[in-house]
């Protein structure tokens, strides 16, 4: 099939800060005639018949109404990610438009940040270097502690894929690990990493040492973590968000690790991203963020690329969709 005959595909732009990388466009190439947006923008006429598909990467480009108005042929909007609150599902279905998504390619990499910010904050590593090569260091302190991670309780709250990634590799350090989610996982699945269901998400906070959020944002996990919740944790637990920013009171969370209600927290994500440079959070010492690297890794990304790409061919071609991402 000659490029012209490929069906059209909007993405932002190739390469750049926001741009789509240049091997997963060599992909991307493969099965769509790529579109640029500032192609399309100068060419709306001619493009907008063209465009079938949609490739969202890392939220970009934008999909609102106006976008939806201009593309008659529009049947797939396919997310380069799990989340999708950042489009309007609602809306892009009153258009016939479907949405996809990848949870398969992310849900390996995103448990492995999940582990290294547990780690790393319980280790106080980020602190440990910053003393190991400070030109102030003259010696290393014989009480500057962490604590350790094997045979503690984490709580995982999300138990969907990328929680039970989690679970399995917080066996291997022996540690007790509880979890809330919507729905009870099967007893085989529980017994396979250790697993104990707590129905009441206070009972999980009580307990455990390490909090670990894997929760989509949805209006219901909006803020699920607030003032009460983090005043209900330890005062030696840790909290790691590797879910969306929003799924914690930021504020309560600042005043939380001022005033030592938690030991500590370590976050992939905030709100918004990245947070602003005068923000409380960044002054504190107790506290890990990362910038949202959850499957910012080649493999991850390749994957996400090619899962991505099996979803809206088989939107066009009229196959079973594999990751479909329906309205609530």
């Amino acid at each position: 099939m000659s490029e012209q005959e490929l069906p059209g595909l909007l993405i932002l732009d190739i390469g750049g800060t926001y741009g789509v990388q240049e091997n997963i466009v060599a992909l991307l190439k493969k099965h769509f005639c790529l579109i640029t947006m500032k192609e399309f923008l100068e060419n709306k006429k001619e493009m907008s018949k063209k465009i079938q598909s949609v490739f969202v990467s890392e939220c970009r480009p934008t999909v609102d109404q106006e976008l939806l108005e201009s593309l008659p042929n529009l049947k797939v909007i396919g997310n380069s990610g799990v989340g999708v609150d950042h489009l309007n599902l609602k809306m892009i279905s009153n258009f016939g438009v479907k949405v996809t998504n990848t949870p398969h390619a992310v849900a390996d990499s995103t448990a492995d940040i999940g582990m290294a910010l547990m780690l790393a904050s319980a280790r106080r590593l980020v602190e440990g270097s910053q003393i190991a090569i400070s030109p102030h260091t003259k010696y290393f302190a014989v009480d500057w502690l962490g604590v350790e991670v094997s045979r503690a309780t984490l709580g995982i709250i999300g138990m969907g894929r990328i929680g039970y990634k989690v679970a399995q590799r917080a066996r291997a350090f022996d540690m007790k690990i509880l979890y809330h989610n919507r729905k009870q996982r099967r007893k085989e699945e529980e017994q396979a990493v250790g697993a104990h269901y707590c129905e009441k998400m206070e009972d999980l906070l009580q307990q455990s040492d390490f909090v670990m959020l894997v929760v989509n944002l949805t209006p219901e996990t909006h803020k699920m973590i607030g003032k009460k919740e983090l005043g209900l944790m330890k005062p030696t637990a840790t909290l790691i968000n590797i879910g969306r920013g929003a799924l914690i009171d930021q504020d309560a969370l600042v005043e939380a690790l001022q005033n030592n209600v938690i030991r500590a927290a370590a976050l992939d994500v905030t709100y918004p991203e990245p947070l602003p440079r005068d923000h409380p959070l960044l002054k504190l010492n107790n506290i890990i963020i990362t910038p949202h690297i959850g499957t910012a890794t080649v493999q991850a990304v390749q994957m996400m690329a090619e899962e991505a790409i099996a979803n809206m061919l088989a939107v066009l071609n009229g196959q079973p969709i594999p990751s479909e991402v329906f309205p609530k």
